[in-house]
């Protein structure tokens, strides 16, 4: 992505040759295969809620930090390198790290000098390469959408372990797990139902639901609650269209008592931001946990300290994962099969990013795992 531009997300980027140096010590030479579109893209494109060619302090930037890539050199005076040419990787998407191994800075996003997968060669720390697993019987398209279930073994690692705190012998299966619709979510409430809990969550479209049904998430049709989102700028005066929204968060809090025995949602996991979070906060039960490791729809919220200190609710926060992590969350999710569903995924070609950007952005794609091609598998 480069300069100022109009139109949709897809017109910010430009294809064109760019040039890095020769192999520094401890750096890999590497092909992109697939590459997973993230929602930190989608940010980068729209400038929003930063603008990452300024913060980095460059005039163009090559983004994609999640996807498979083929090894083609190393250099590296160590033997033991743990990666080597021909090698089917991961690319862990730290820039810098702080003391505890978690990221400060996202690599090809707000880190300078990295180089993204939206690229036929790049360069990069080959300590940020994860191997797959030798002879895994999962195809690399299910391999590429790892990032979203690197990112939610994480948040839910932390979440049902602070719900935990306050709740701490009561049967699981007495709860539910409800999330605003996303890949992170849908891959976190795998979790949560792999820990015995209900779990539910939104879905848009007739594909969606099914996909849901078909995988043990019982499935909220958004469709039901059409005014739930905040009002924007242009509807704040409108009485109207705040008594839709009273009727639509109403409707759904139905459905929530519902699901959870009149009690409420006991841990919900909610990566879209402002224009839900009151209702987010209005389904919590007492002792609920919410839980959040994105801000698709905006970053900036607010809550009544008070009343969120008499429910006893705990705002759990993360980003990304803990790196010496990494190989750890890989092997639980080959020896589980916790990973994308096969099939599930939507495959764009690189001449394609554009338009994958602008589908993403509108969100007409079906699902929850779009990637980009860039070398043959």
């Amino acid at each position: 992505m480069a300069g100022p531009h109009d139109g949709g997300p897809g017109a910010a980027l430009r294809r064109d040759r760019f040039a890095f140096g020769p192999l520094e010590e401890g750096e890999a030479l590497v092909e992109p295969i697939l590459g997973s579109w993230e929602a930190n893209m989608d940010h980068a494109l729209t400038r929003s809620p930063i603008d990452v060619c300024s913060s980095r302090g460059e005039d163009a930037v090559v983004l994609g930090n999640l996807g498979v890539v083929r090894v083609l050199q190393v250099n590296a005076s160590n033997s033991e390198a743990r990666v080597r040419e021909g090698d089917l990787c991961l690319l862990m998407p730290f820039g810098r790290q702080d003391r505890f191994g978690y990221a400060e800075l996202a690599y090809a996003y707000d880190c300078p000098g990295t180089i993204g997968l939206l690229a036929e060669q790049t360069k990069l720390d080959a300590r940020l390469l994860l191997p797959l697993p030798e002879g895994t019987p999962y195809s690399l398209p299910q391999w590429a959408a790892y990032g979203r279930y690197f990112t939610a073994w994480d948040n839910w690692q932390k979440a049902y372990g602070c719900w935990r705190t306050q709740v701490i012998d009561s049967d699981p299966a007495d709860h539910l797990v409800f999330g605003w619709g996303g890949g992170v979510a849908f891959a976190e409430l795998t979790l949560a139902r792999r820990a015995g809990f209900r779990v539910a969550m939104t879905a848009s479209s007739d594909e969606r639901i099914t996909f849901l049904q078909e995988h043990g998430i019982t499935p909220v049709d958004r469709r039901r609650f059409p005014d739930l989102s905040l009002p924007g700028r242009r509807e704040r005066t409108d009485r109207d269209r705040h008594q839709r929204r009273r009727a639509s968060a109403e409707a759904l809090l139905d459905v929530v008592r519902n699901l959870s025995d009149g009690h409420g949602v006991s841990i919900f996991v909610d990566n879209i931001g402002e224009p839900l979070y009151d209702v987010t906060l209005s389904t919590l039960a007492r002792e609920g946990v919410v839980t959040t490791c994105g801000w698709k729809a905006g970053m900036r919220l607010s809550h009544l300290r008070g009343a969120e200190s008499i429910a006893r609710h705990i705002h759990v926060n993360t980003h990304v994962w803990r790196l010496p992590d990494s190989p750890g969350i890989r092997d639980f999710m080959e020896a589980e099969g916790w990973i994308a569903p096969k099939g599930s995924e939507v495959l764009y070609g690189f001449d394609q990013v554009p338009e994958l950007a602008d589908d993403y952005a509108s969100g007409t794609i079906g699902s929850y795992f779009p990637m980009y091609r860039v070398n043959p598998l």
